[in-house]
């Protein structure tokens, strides 16, 4: 049985080399494909190494960019407080001021209805005076008309 052994360990062992050397054809272009492979790793390394670092100044230069927009955005907020601010004043005024005419109106106009009026009163009096004095001059006029009359008709 010894010579049965050998034999299958000699079958077994051909068996094996055949097997070794028709995996080291896809072995070995396996193997290139890994250097083709690696070389292009290193290749995209060397080209996206500077792409990399403008991505990353472009990005500095944005953020600094958005920093000014939000300072400058600041500023806006803080000029329009004041803008509000200064509105808010100018309605008190405006508001004191149609107040203060309101008052100065009513205080303007009363007197001024008072001094209207006793214009009126002086005007419609001295009016009814000149009548007065007319129809007193008149009634005079006809009484010494009558009078004179009675008088030639005495005669």
């Amino acid at each position: 049985m010894d010579g049965l052994g050998e034999v299958a360990a000699l079958i077994a062992a051909s068996a094996f080399a055949v097997l070794v050397l028709i995996l080291t054809l896809p072995i070995l272009r396996l193997r290139h494909t890994v250097d083709a492979t690696t070389r292009m790793i290193n290749d995209l390394n060397d080209r996206t190494a500077p792409l990399l670092g403008d991505v990353n100044t472009t990005v500095k230069n944005v953020n600094t960019a958005l920093e000014q927009v939000q300072t400058s955005l600041d500023g806006v907020n803080l000029q329009l407080a004041k803008v509000d601010t200064m509105t808010s004043h100018a309605q008190n005024v405006t508001a004191n001021v149609a107040n203060l005419a309101t008052v100065v109106s009513a205080a303007a106009a009363n007197p001024l209805v008072k001094v209207a009026a006793f214009g009126y009163g002086v005007r419609k009096a001295a009016a009814g005076r000149r009548a007065a004095e007319t129809e007193r001059e008149v009634r005079d006029t006809i009484k010494k008309q009558r009078r004179a009359a009675r008088r030639g008709d005495d005669r």
